[in-house]
């Protein structure tokens, strides 16, 4: 199912900007996003922390103006360096730890949870159609090597379509391990919808959150991977400014699911602070519930699942239904739940109703925040979000990987 999504709310930013490492605060590189979800009354309620994330990336370059002091020791899981030698080879591991914990400092990314801490796990890239080598099981040990630490939340930015592959040495026993550890995990879905949109591992495992892109319209990013059971929510990903390169010189125009998925990291990271009692699954049922859609609840998109991130409502006005913890329950056992009423037994099979189209923003009238300068250089604040209340039941159709 695809839903025709038009944009409720035409963002007035430009596209992201190359900016140095180093600049004034209202040269850093731009985040569209930040404006329209409110980030800086998010802020003035939560700002994530007290929360650690697991970044299973090519590692964190810590000493960038923006990490300086989020960054906690890690492990590395390649062939080459120490076993604590994290340092990021590639510069897609900063990317992502900087959306996820960065400060702004020094004209960098700010990230959407800056009051969380990183702890980097350091595995080899893989491109999307490369099998992993005969007994490669980096990610397998990754994996549990976070399950084990104080990282609450996990994310991952590497993928592969060969899920039999990962799943021949463990990988998939590592997810299971990680759930039963009361982890929450999240994966981008992948950036090939135009290369065959096969099905991108880890994020099609059942314990792994699949996170898909949207562009600044609230639209399905053209390149994000989708299908039916293999996406769970849509978060900004697109126009998302990345480090060029393992220089750490300055930014480029980037994005992508690696990008989403940092972006509902850090959401869940604000969220999970807020409510520091609640169990990683009452933390992922609240961003279902209150996920911005225009289908009928209990149906899910296949390009957007659940709908689009929308923390500012959990956070703004107390909403969205935990339920009861169930400690160690995978993900694609969650279901959103209904405010007034019990989670229905079955889903409801009457077709999609489209109300108003999915958007980051409350409401029709939300426009975003004066600019870049506005977002980028304001002491880091909190806020609660206005959530769309609205539930339906789960129904995940995932192959996981044997």
């Amino acid at each position: 199912m695809h839903c025709a999504l038009a944009a409720a709310v035409a963002w007035s930013i430009g596209a992201a900007v190359v900016a140095p490492a180093a600049v004034a605060a209202d040269a850093s590189p731009e985040q569209w996003y930040l404006g329209p979800m409110k980030a800086e009354e998010i802020w003035k309620v939560s700002t994530g922390k007290g929360v650690k994330v697991a970044v299973i990336d090519s590692g964190v370059h810590a000493s960038t103006p923006s990490l300086q002091g989020q960054v906690l020791p890690g492990k590395h899981f390649t062939r080459e360096g120490s076993d604590t030698q994290t340092d990021d080879t590639n510069g897609q591991g900063t990317t992502t730890a900087e959306l996820i914990a960065g400060t702004g400092k020094g004209g960098g990314i700010r990230g959407l949870a800056p009051g969380a801490k990183i702890i980097p796990f350091k595995v080899r890239l893989y491109k999307h159609d490369e099998r992993r080598e005969f007994m490669e099981d980096s990610l397998y040990r990754a994996v549990k090597a976070a399950a084990d630490s104080d990282a609450q939340i996990i994310n991952i930015s590497v993928g592969s379509q060969h899920g039999i592959d990962m799943g021949n040495f463990g990988q998939t026993d590592a997810f299971k391990y990680a759930a039963q550890k009361g982890k929450l995990v999240f994966a981008g879905t992948g950036d090939n919808a135009k290369q065959g949109n096969k099905e991108q591992y880890p994020a099609a495992h059942l314990e792994v959150v699949g996170v898909a892109s949207v562009d600044r319209n609230s639209d399905p990013a053209d390149y994000s991977q989708y299908g039916e059971g293999d996406v769970d929510l849509a978060a900004p990903g697109s126009g998302v400014p990345r480090w060029c390169d393992a220089k750490f010189q300055r930014y480029c125009d980037g994005g992508g699911t690696v990008a989403a998925s940092a972006v509902a990291s850090a959401s869940a990271a604000l969220i999970w602070a807020k409510h520091p009692d609640w169990t990683a699954n009452q933390v992922l049922r609240v961003m279902f519930d209150t996920a911005s859609r225009n289908w009928v609840t209990g149906k899910r998109d296949d390009h957007m699942g659940h709908g689009i991130i929308r923390p500012r409502d959990i956070l703004l006005e107390g909403k969205g239904n935990p339920g009861k913890p169930e400690p160690g329950v995978p993900a694609y056992g969650v279901w959103p739940i209904p405010s007034t009423a019990a989670a229905p037994t079955t889903p409801p099979t009457s077709p999609a109703t489209p109300t108003s189209p999915p958007t980051l923003a409350a409401s029709s009238k939300d426009t975003p925040d004066s600019g870049p300068s506005a977002l980028l250089i304001g002491g880091i604040a909190a806020a609660a979000l206005v959530l769309a209340a609205g539930a339906f039941a789960l129904v995940r159709r995932r192959r996981a990987a044997h």
